[in-house]
């Protein structure tokens, strides 16, 4: 019997903008398949609260040590088929640039850009799936602010809604791999057991290259 996209993926890629629950998501699902986890680390980048505070002056800063920390925990890997289990990340490479072309300006992203052409092909890994969690700019800034990070306070509704925005043009151009795009307006996948397993459901049940999980409220 074929096996299901959850079953046969070795790794698994959650994305979504600030706020959508990608963190929380990666941690469960991975839990469900006996996975190890590949996360972000933002509290390991010091120009991130400079960040918030002033976007102009450390946003090259900011950005380069995020590309530098994926680059690092990706070229510590082993290769994914002699690794022992299922994988599943909260970021996927290939995103990294969506948030330069936000921040930088021309000279600036200019310079990220030959830096991250130069050094992305040494990791570059393709995920056997990608869950793409969406959620309107009202409902991200709600999560953001009801979260209360004290370093994500001085983030603008200005730029939560532009990034929603940016992923939801890059997420629509992506076809490297097989995308689960999930609106998350009305499913709490950390708190509802239901809301989970119906994700998981919807998952294994996948045929196409690009499906769409939507629930209403």
């Amino acid at each position: 019997m074929k096996k299901s996209p959850l079953e046969s993926a070795r790794h698994i890629v959650i994305e979504g903008p600030i706020g959508v629950g990608k963190t929380s998501l990666a941690r469960r699902l991975a839990a469900h398949l006996h996975a190890d986890t590949l996360l972000e680390q933002p509290e390991l980048n010091p120009f991130l609260p400079r960040f918030y505070q002033d976007q102009k002056r450390y946003a090259l800063q900011t950005q380069l040590s995020f590309l530098f920390q994926r680059i690092e925990q990706l070229r510590d890997l082993p290769a994914l088929d002699a690794y022992p289990c299922p994988l599943v990340s909260d970021y996927l490479l290939e995103k990294d640039p969506l948030f330069a072309g936000l921040t930088l300006g021309e000279d600036e992203h200019k310079l990220y850009r030959q830096i991250y052409d130069l050094m992305s092909p040494q990791v570059a890994m393709v995920p056997d799936l990608v869950i793409y969690l969406q959620a309107s700019p009202e409902t991200l800034v709600s999560r953001v602010r009801k979260r209360g990070v004290d370093m994500e306070r001085r983030i603008s509704d200005d730029y939560l809604i532009l990034l929603g925005e940016g992923y939801t043009r890059f997420f629509h151009a992506y076809d490297a791999a097989p995308v689960m795009v999930v609106n998350s307006e009305h499913l709490n996948f950390v708190d509802s057991d239901d809301d989970f397993q119906l994700l998981v459901q919807r998952i294994e049940a996948m045929r196409g290259h690009r499906e769409y999980f939507n629930r209403g409220g």
